[in-house]
């Protein structure tokens, strides 16, 4: 760990205990105690990835935005789920597998994994590949989905989590 705020860690551990908490919902000694130790485990890994930032920005800024993220994901996430359930309960609705490249301006490695993953997580699309000039090669299960992609929409919003607006 690099230069370690306590009153940063200590609130890292508790926003982290406190998600781990709400997800097991077994509050017996055996599993809180494995909750504690677990969590500050993963705290420790963590800290420098939240608070310490090797390109000098603002790491809490980004916390924020991202929680603004999530939301607006999840729902994209969603709105995937009922789109792929309708190509695959309506056979008049096409399903035209395609691969689509994607030049992204992200710069980071950690906004293009959460750009990578985002697709990914968005049924219906799926990340293959990244090569060393930012092109995503991702399959789409049809060209409404790509075009949803192209647009940019997402990019923007990886982007912008990340403090890399252009």
């Amino acid at each position: 760990m690099s230069r370690l705020d306590s009153k940063k860690f200590i609130s890292l551990y508790l926003l982290l205990f406190a998600f781990w908490l709400l997800l097991s919902g077994l509050l017996d000694w055996f599993h809180l105690g494995f909750g504690i130790i677990s969590t500050f485990i993963v705290t420790s890994f963590c800290y420098d990835m939240v608070f310490v930032s090797k390109e000098g920005k603002d790491n809490p800024t980004k916390i924020i935005r991202l929680f603004k993220y999530l939301p607006w994901i999840l729902y994209q996430i969603v709105l995937a789920n009922i789109d792929v359930a309708k190509r695959v309960l309506n056979p008049s609705m096409p399903i035209e597998p395609q691969f689509i490249k994607i030049d992204s301006y992200l710069k980071s490695d950690l906004s293009k994994t959460s750009f990578a993953n985002s697709i990914t997580l968005t049924p219906g699309t799926i990340t293959v590949d990244i090569d060393e000039n930012n092109t995503f090669l991702v399959h789409a299960i049809a060209t409404a989905p790509a075009d949803d992609l192209l647009g940019g929409t997402m990019e923007r919003k990886v982007a912008h989590v990340f403090l890399e607006d252009k």
